[in-house]
Protein backbone atom coordinates (compact mmCIF):
# COMPACT_ATOMS: atom_id res chain seq x y z
CA UNK A 1 0.00 0.00 0.00
CA UNK A 2 0.96 3.80 -0.22
CA UNK A 3 -0.25 6.86 0.53
CA UNK A 4 -0.81 9.41 -1.87
CA UNK A 5 -1.36 12.67 -2.34
CA UNK A 6 -0.56 16.36 -3.59
CA UNK A 7 3.31 17.06 -3.17
CA UNK A 8 4.14 19.75 0.14
CA UNK A 9 7.49 21.23 1.45
CA UNK A 10 7.92 20.43 4.91
CA UNK A 11 7.00 23.71 7.08
CA UNK A 12 5.01 24.52 4.03
CA UNK A 13 5.46 28.34 3.09
CA UNK A 14 7.25 29.45 5.53
CA UNK A 15 10.02 28.05 4.24
CA UNK A 16 11.35 28.94 0.57
CA UNK A 17 12.58 24.96 -0.53
CA UNK A 18 16.31 24.54 -0.75
CA UNK A 19 17.76 23.21 -3.19
CA UNK A 20 19.43 19.72 -2.44
CA UNK A 21 22.96 21.07 -2.94
CA UNK A 22 22.72 23.94 -0.14
CA UNK A 23 19.72 22.05 2.13
CA UNK A 24 21.40 20.33 5.25
CA UNK A 25 17.86 18.80 6.21
CA UNK A 26 16.39 16.28 2.94
CA UNK A 27 12.98 15.28 3.79
CA UNK A 28 12.45 12.20 2.73
CA UNK A 29 8.77 10.98 2.45
CA UNK A 30 8.04 7.05 2.72
CA UNK A 31 4.65 6.77 2.88
CA UNK A 32 5.28 2.70 3.45
CA UNK A 33 2.41 0.28 4.51
CA UNK A 34 2.58 -3.36 4.19
CA UNK A 35 2.89 -5.27 7.27
CA UNK A 36 0.88 -3.17 9.89
CA UNK A 37 -0.76 -5.74 12.46
CA UNK A 38 -3.13 -3.87 14.73
CA UNK A 39 -4.56 0.06 13.35
CA UNK A 40 -3.68 1.35 10.22
CA UNK A 41 -3.25 4.83 8.10
CA UNK A 42 0.75 4.76 8.28
CA UNK A 43 0.78 5.13 4.54
CA UNK A 44 -0.97 8.48 5.29
CA UNK A 45 1.62 9.48 7.41
CA UNK A 46 4.46 11.34 5.80
CA UNK A 47 1.55 13.68 4.04
CA UNK A 48 -0.30 14.48 7.51
CA UNK A 49 3.21 15.59 8.79
CA UNK A 50 3.86 17.69 5.79
CA UNK A 51 0.83 19.24 6.30
CA UNK A 52 0.67 19.79 9.86
CA UNK A 53 3.91 21.26 9.73
CA UNK A 54 3.07 23.88 7.66
CA UNK A 55 1.38 25.59 11.21
CA UNK A 56 4.73 25.26 12.90
CA UNK A 57 7.02 27.97 13.98
CA UNK A 58 9.51 28.64 12.33
CA UNK A 59 11.09 29.87 15.83
CA UNK A 60 11.93 26.67 18.38
CA UNK A 61 12.34 28.42 21.32
CA UNK A 62 15.89 28.13 20.59
CA UNK A 63 16.73 28.95 17.51
CA UNK A 64 15.59 28.49 14.05
CA UNK A 65 16.36 25.09 12.27
CA UNK A 66 15.02 25.85 8.75
CA UNK A 67 17.59 28.66 8.27
CA UNK A 68 20.02 25.56 7.73
CA UNK A 69 17.78 24.62 4.90
CA UNK A 70 15.12 22.15 4.30
CA UNK A 71 14.65 20.22 0.73
CA UNK A 72 11.68 17.61 0.90
CA UNK A 73 11.97 15.71 -1.78
CA UNK A 74 9.35 13.65 -3.86
CA UNK A 75 7.25 11.10 -1.74
CA UNK A 76 9.21 7.49 -2.38
CA UNK A 77 6.98 4.89 -4.49
CA UNK A 78 6.07 2.30 -2.26
CA UNK A 79 4.45 0.28 -4.79
CA UNK A 80 6.02 -3.34 -5.48
CA UNK A 81 7.39 -5.69 -3.16
CA UNK A 82 9.18 -4.78 0.00
CA UNK A 83 12.74 -5.13 -1.12
CA UNK A 84 11.88 -3.15 -4.42
CA UNK A 85 10.74 -0.46 -2.32
CA UNK A 86 13.53 -0.36 0.59
CA UNK A 87 15.61 -0.35 -2.53
CA UNK A 88 13.93 2.98 -4.01
CA UNK A 89 14.62 3.99 0.09
CA UNK A 90 18.24 3.30 -0.16
CA UNK A 91 18.92 5.19 -3.63
CA UNK A 92 17.24 8.30 -2.64
CA UNK A 93 19.13 8.47 0.81
CA UNK A 94 22.46 7.46 -0.82
CA UNK A 95 21.56 10.22 -3.26
CA UNK A 96 21.45 12.35 -0.10
CA UNK A 97 24.25 11.32 1.76
CA UNK A 98 26.49 11.27 -1.68
CA UNK A 99 26.01 15.24 -1.08
CA UNK A 100 26.61 15.42 2.37
CA UNK A 101 23.31 16.29 3.65
CA UNK A 102 21.42 14.63 6.29
CA UNK A 103 18.47 12.06 5.57
CA UNK A 104 15.43 12.75 8.08
CA UNK A 105 13.06 10.09 7.01
CA UNK A 106 9.41 10.15 7.41
CA UNK A 107 7.27 7.19 7.38
CA UNK A 108 5.25 4.94 6.69
CA UNK A 109 5.66 1.57 9.21
CA UNK A 110 8.80 1.04 10.58
CA UNK A 111 10.09 -0.88 7.95
CA UNK A 112 11.45 1.65 5.98
CA UNK A 113 14.50 1.90 8.53
CA UNK A 114 15.06 -1.22 7.18
CA UNK A 115 15.93 0.64 3.59
CA UNK A 116 17.99 3.27 5.54
CA UNK A 117 20.51 1.64 6.79
CA UNK A 118 22.50 -0.06 3.87
CA UNK A 119 22.97 3.67 2.29
CA UNK A 120 24.23 4.82 5.63
CA UNK A 121 26.63 1.61 6.11
CA UNK A 122 27.98 2.90 2.61
CA UNK A 123 28.53 6.42 3.83
CA UNK A 124 30.26 5.79 7.60
CA UNK A 125 32.20 3.44 8.53
CA UNK A 126 30.91 2.71 12.11
CA UNK A 127 27.45 4.14 13.99
CA UNK A 128 24.65 3.29 16.10
CA UNK A 129 21.03 3.19 15.63
CA UNK A 130 19.08 4.75 19.00
CA UNK A 131 15.53 3.40 18.50
CA UNK A 132 12.39 5.37 20.21
CA UNK A 133 9.43 2.45 20.29
CA UNK A 134 7.12 1.00 22.36
CA UNK A 135 8.43 -2.14 20.81
CA UNK A 136 11.64 -4.20 20.38
CA UNK A 137 11.43 -5.14 17.08
CA UNK A 138 13.70 -7.88 17.05
CA UNK A 139 11.16 -10.89 16.35
CA UNK A 140 13.47 -12.94 13.82
CA UNK A 141 9.72 -12.82 11.07
CA UNK A 142 6.32 -11.70 11.57
CA UNK A 143 2.96 -12.99 9.87
CA UNK A 144 5.20 -15.26 7.13
CA UNK A 145 7.61 -12.01 6.73
CA UNK A 146 11.27 -10.84 7.26
CA UNK A 147 10.10 -7.47 6.34
CA UNK A 148 7.42 -6.93 8.84
CA UNK A 149 7.26 -3.79 10.89
CA UNK A 150 7.86 -6.09 14.25
CA UNK A 151 11.54 -7.63 12.41
CA UNK A 152 12.82 -3.89 11.60
CA UNK A 153 15.65 -3.85 14.33
CA UNK A 154 16.43 -7.58 14.25
CA UNK A 155 17.67 -6.79 10.61
CA UNK A 156 19.83 -4.14 11.81
CA UNK A 157 21.11 -6.20 14.93
CA UNK A 158 22.05 -8.86 11.98
CA UNK A 159 24.67 -6.18 10.47
CA UNK A 160 26.14 -6.02 13.51
CA UNK A 161 24.58 -2.75 14.22
CA UNK A 162 25.14 -1.51 17.73
CA UNK A 163 21.63 -0.54 18.84
CA UNK A 164 20.05 0.85 22.10
CA UNK A 165 16.79 1.07 22.75
CA UNK A 166 14.40 3.62 24.65
CA UNK A 167 11.17 3.54 25.90
CA UNK A 168 10.39 0.22 25.00
CA UNK A 169 7.66 -1.69 26.80
CA UNK A 170 5.85 -4.43 24.97
CA UNK A 171 8.03 -7.27 23.32
CA UNK A 172 7.59 -10.87 23.16
CA UNK A 173 9.71 -13.43 24.70
CA UNK A 174 12.03 -14.25 21.56
CA UNK A 175 12.70 -10.33 21.38
CA UNK A 176 13.82 -10.28 25.22
CA UNK A 177 15.76 -12.88 24.49
CA UNK A 178 17.45 -12.15 21.37
CA UNK A 179 18.02 -8.87 23.40
CA UNK A 180 19.89 -10.85 26.18
CA UNK A 181 22.14 -12.74 24.28
CA UNK A 182 22.99 -9.83 22.06
CA UNK A 183 23.97 -7.76 25.23
CA UNK A 184 21.34 -4.58 24.06
CA UNK A 185 21.53 -2.23 25.69
CA UNK A 186 18.15 -0.63 26.87
CA UNK A 187 16.28 1.49 28.88
CA UNK A 188 12.57 0.48 28.79
CA UNK A 189 9.69 3.10 29.89
CA UNK A 190 8.95 2.29 33.42
CA UNK A 191 12.52 2.24 34.71
CA UNK A 192 12.85 5.73 33.19
CA UNK A 193 9.15 6.76 34.86
CA UNK A 194 11.00 4.79 37.93
CA UNK A 195 14.63 6.34 37.98
CA UNK A 196 13.70 9.48 35.84
CA UNK A 197 15.55 10.13 32.41
CA UNK A 198 19.30 11.03 34.67
CA UNK A 199 19.68 7.06 34.59
CA UNK A 200 19.73 7.23 31.10
CA UNK A 201 23.41 7.22 29.82
CA UNK A 202 24.95 6.40 26.10
CA UNK A 203 27.19 3.07 26.55
CA UNK A 204 30.85 4.24 26.87
CA UNK A 205 32.18 2.12 24.15
CA UNK A 206 28.59 3.54 21.86
CA UNK A 207 29.78 4.60 18.44
CA UNK A 208 30.58 8.38 18.25
CA UNK A 209 28.32 8.39 15.32
CA UNK A 210 24.35 7.90 15.64
CA UNK A 211 21.27 7.43 13.27
CA UNK A 212 18.18 8.24 15.30
CA UNK A 213 14.43 6.22 14.61
CA UNK A 214 11.85 7.24 16.14
CA UNK A 215 8.62 5.02 16.34
CA UNK A 216 5.57 7.76 17.71
CA UNK A 217 4.48 5.12 19.94
CA UNK A 218 7.70 5.22 21.94
CA UNK A 219 6.02 8.55 23.47
CA UNK A 220 2.96 7.81 25.81
CA UNK A 221 -0.38 6.95 24.11
CA UNK A 222 -1.57 9.98 25.92
CA UNK A 223 0.54 12.41 23.95
CA UNK A 224 0.64 10.16 20.77
CA UNK A 225 -2.96 8.29 20.06
CA UNK A 226 -1.95 8.47 16.39
CA UNK A 227 0.00 5.36 15.83
CA UNK A 228 -0.91 1.88 14.65
CA UNK A 229 -0.57 0.10 18.12
CA UNK A 230 -0.62 2.66 21.33
CA UNK A 231 0.66 0.82 24.37
CA UNK A 232 0.15 2.76 27.65
CA UNK A 233 2.98 3.94 30.01
CA UNK A 234 5.37 5.82 27.46
CA UNK A 235 7.56 8.57 27.84
CA UNK A 236 6.10 12.00 28.35
CA UNK A 237 6.72 14.68 25.88
CA UNK A 238 9.59 16.40 27.90
CA UNK A 239 10.89 13.35 28.50
CA UNK A 240 11.76 12.29 24.89
CA UNK A 241 12.92 16.09 24.19
CA UNK A 242 15.13 16.01 26.87
CA UNK A 243 16.52 12.64 26.00
CA UNK A 244 17.06 13.75 22.09
CA UNK A 245 18.89 16.89 23.31
CA UNK A 246 21.47 15.11 25.97
CA UNK A 247 22.12 12.82 22.90
CA UNK A 248 22.88 15.06 20.08
CA UNK A 249 25.45 16.90 22.61
CA UNK A 250 27.10 13.30 23.06
CA UNK A 251 27.17 11.93 19.57
CA UNK A 252 27.28 12.81 15.78
CA UNK A 253 23.81 12.54 14.48
CA UNK A 254 23.93 11.22 10.88
CA UNK A 255 20.40 11.53 10.25
CA UNK A 256 16.53 10.14 11.78
CA UNK A 257 13.90 9.23 11.01
CA UNK A 258 10.33 9.29 12.56
CA UNK A 259 7.78 6.61 11.62
CA UNK A 260 4.43 4.97 12.12
CA UNK A 261 2.10 8.13 12.61
CA UNK A 262 -1.20 6.87 11.36
CA UNK A 263 -3.36 9.84 11.29
CA UNK A 264 -6.99 9.87 13.08
CA UNK A 265 -9.98 12.20 11.51
CA UNK A 266 -10.57 15.05 13.41
CA UNK A 267 -7.45 14.39 15.41
CA UNK A 268 -5.10 17.24 13.67
CA UNK A 269 -3.19 17.78 17.05
CA UNK A 270 -1.73 14.28 16.88
CA UNK A 271 -0.39 15.21 13.19
CA UNK A 272 0.86 18.51 14.95
CA UNK A 273 3.01 16.65 17.39
CA UNK A 274 4.32 14.05 14.82
CA UNK A 275 5.79 17.64 12.91
CA UNK A 276 7.05 19.56 16.05
CA UNK A 277 9.17 16.31 16.94
CA UNK A 278 10.53 15.92 13.55
CA UNK A 279 11.07 20.05 13.67
CA UNK A 280 12.40 19.66 17.68
CA UNK A 281 14.94 16.91 16.70
CA UNK A 282 16.24 19.42 13.43
CA UNK A 283 16.43 21.97 16.25
CA UNK A 284 18.43 20.15 18.90
CA UNK A 285 20.89 18.49 16.06
CA UNK A 286 21.91 22.42 15.10
CA UNK A 287 21.50 23.06 18.20
CA UNK A 288 24.54 21.37 19.21
CA UNK A 289 27.65 22.25 19.46
CA UNK A 290 29.10 18.92 18.55
CA UNK A 291 27.07 18.92 15.53
CA UNK A 292 27.65 21.97 14.53
CA UNK A 293 31.62 21.47 14.38
CA UNK A 294 31.07 17.96 12.51
CA UNK A 295 29.22 19.84 9.78
CA UNK A 296 30.86 22.80 9.82
CA UNK A 297 27.79 24.64 10.10
CA UNK A 298 27.67 28.42 11.46
CA UNK A 299 26.88 29.38 15.08
CA UNK A 300 23.39 30.04 15.88
CA UNK A 301 21.63 32.41 18.29
CA UNK A 302 20.60 30.61 21.11
CA UNK A 303 18.61 31.92 23.53
CA UNK A 304 20.13 33.04 26.79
Amino acid sequence: MSGTGTALNFHGSDVSPSPPETALFHVIPVPYEESVSYGTGTADGPQAILEASAQLELFDGRLIPANYGIHTAAPIDCTGPPSTVLGRIEEVVDRCLSLGKLPVVLGGEHTVTAGVIPAMTRHHDRFGVIQFDAHADLRDSYQGSLFSHACVMRRIAEKNIPILQIGTRSYCLEEQQYRRDRAIPCYDAESIWRRGIDAVTLPVDFPDKIYVTFDVDGLDASVMPATGTPVPGGLSWYQAMWLIERIMEKRVCIGFDVVEFAPLAGMHGAAFTAAQLVYNIMGYLVGSPLNRSYRQLPDCELRP
